[in-house]
């Protein structure tokens, strides 16, 4: 497994941070596999860290659990998305994100937990009660890890104010085995020291590891690659949609993957089999249409029970509303299969990059399309 280690020639893991990812995972009793909570202000590379500590993971346990709640700078998923991932290979390289198909899903539809702290946390929530019931009682999970999954919990930057508030919260929920603080040279950015969310008396729970942001190695080389977050949400976007052609088909550019996808036959949605709702904000029905058109859709399917969240199998491009035949034309790499169920469209504030709209002579709605059954 040194394959972990030596194949990201631009992140330099430092000791520290190799021993913290170690003692977790071979100081833990293997019949009870550990949660992980990472936290940290901005920057201080807890999604890195989180992806070095699976790869560690790995070694001992053939999958891990990922629940990712950073929804603007989402590591398995577009962004936008809560997600449960269920991780079985090791990947080496840190440095380039990686989709994969989440083993449970939700469609937050905003890039911050600010606009709607209380739904954000309904979905997390729901998200750790899923990986509790599948992958830990001993009924559902699999014979192989009949200690149930590790879990590995990415948390967003956003640690002050209500930020701090809703990691409180998240904390209170999980109960991990070991919470890892990031600190950074900026004390006033970072958490408070301890179990700070624990009373006294109650700390003895938890095992808390406080390590330093890896900023420069001894050579003064930078131990982290600085974001543009924005660019990074536009290639994750980019890079999900580029999975509705072929993977073998020449799609090296920005401007080939738009001309791709604007020259790409849309699947036809019958208005009348799904309901269309923006996530958080009321629209006037006069104005449905309009807003809904041209944006990014969480294709979701109802629970069947009113008190769940609907699950959300993928993301979607309204490219075309025809109200006269009651047609939405929308692209996805989602499958038909799959499609097929999908009774719920999610508006939120996800927006198409610009790089993707800046396509001259797009295709009319009204071409050859994949008809959806709506039996």
């Amino acid at each position: 497994m040194a394959e972990t280690e030596n194949s990201s020639p631009e992140i330099f893991v430092p000791e520290e941070w190799s021993n913290a990812a170690e003692a977790i995972t071979n100081n833990s009793d293997y019949s009870n596999p550990p949660s992980v909570f990472v936290c940290g202000p901005k920057n201080s590379g807890k999604t890195t860290f989180s992806r070095h500590l699976l790869n560690v993971l790995l070694r001992r346990y053939s999958k891990v659990a990922y629940l990712d709640t950073d929804v603007g700078q989402t590591e398995f998923t577009p962004p936008g998305l809560l997600s449960l991932i269920v991780v079985d290979k090791v990947t080496p390289d840190l440095t380039i994100p990686c989709l994969k198909t989440p083993d449970r899903c939700f469609f937050f539809g905003d890039i911050s937990s600010k606009r709607n702290p209380t739904a954000y946390l309904t979905c997390i929530f729901s998200l750790y009660d899923h990986y509790r019931k599948q992958h830990c009682m001993k009924s559902t999970i699999d014979s192989h890890d009949s200690a149930g999954l590790p879990l590995v919990i990415n948390t967003p930057g956003w640690v002050k104010g209500i930020g701090y508030e809703i990691l409180v919260d998240m904390l209170k929920y999980i109960s991990p085995t070991h919470v890892v603080k990031i600190c950074i040279s900026s004390e006033i950015k970072n958490l408070p020291a301890g179990a700070f969310w624990l009373d006294e008396g109650n700390t003895n729970r938890v095992t808390v590891i406080e390590i330093n942001s890896a900023r420069r190695d001894h050579l003064k080389r930078s131990l982290l690659v600085q974001k543009d977050s924005r660019l990074l949400r536009d290639l994750r976007v980019m890079a999900y949609f580029r999975q509705c052609f072929p993977s073998e088909m020449n799609i090296s550019t920005i401007k080939e993957l738009a001309h791709a996808l604007a020259a790409h036959p849309p699947y036809e949605i019958s208005i009348s089999s799904v309901k269309m709702k923006h996530v958080h904000c009321e629209v006037p029905k006069t104005e449905t249409f309009y807003c809904l058109n041209a944006t990014i859709v969480g294709l979701a399917v109802s629970s069947g029970v009113s008190d769940e969240l609907p699950h959300c199998v993928g993301l979607g491009i309204v490219r075309g509303i025809d109200t006269f035949k009651g047609l939405l034309y929308v692209i996805t790499p989602v499958p038909q299969q799959t499609l097929e169920n999908v009774d719920l469209l999610l508006q939120g504030f996800i927006s198409i990059p610009t790089c993707l709209l800046q396509v001259q002579g797009c295709i009319s709605p009204y071409m050859s399309a994949n008809v959806l059954s709506t039996n």
